[in-house]
């Protein structure tokens, strides 16, 4: 594998979890009128959005479903981030 992102990676869970993540962390600070959680929300929209794009899957029952599974994506990325918090204060 000679990319840390593909497109197929970004389609998955945790590749579009870490996606957003990553993205949030850089972005929050130029959006900070709007919750963190809220900016999460709408880069997963936009993450899952584009990697259906680009690998092909983007039909009317994909793209309903992008709403929904942001949700997932979203709180799982803010999740992840949370515990990496927990972990660096224990040390």
């Amino acid at each position: 594998m000679d990319q840390f992102f593909t497109w197929e990676v970004l389609a998955t869970l945790a590749g579009a979890s870490a996606a957003v993540s990553i993205l949030t962390q850089a972005f929050k600070d130029a959006f900070d009128r709007l919750p963190t959680q809220w900016l999460s929300y709408i880069l997963a929209v936009v993450v899952l959005g584009l990697a259906t794009l680009f690998t092909g899957g983007a039909d009317a029952g994909a793209w309903a479903l992008i709403p929904f599974n942001a949700v997932i994506v979203s709180t799982s990325a803010n999740g992840a981030y949370a515990a990496v918090l927990r972990a660096k204060k224990t040390e």
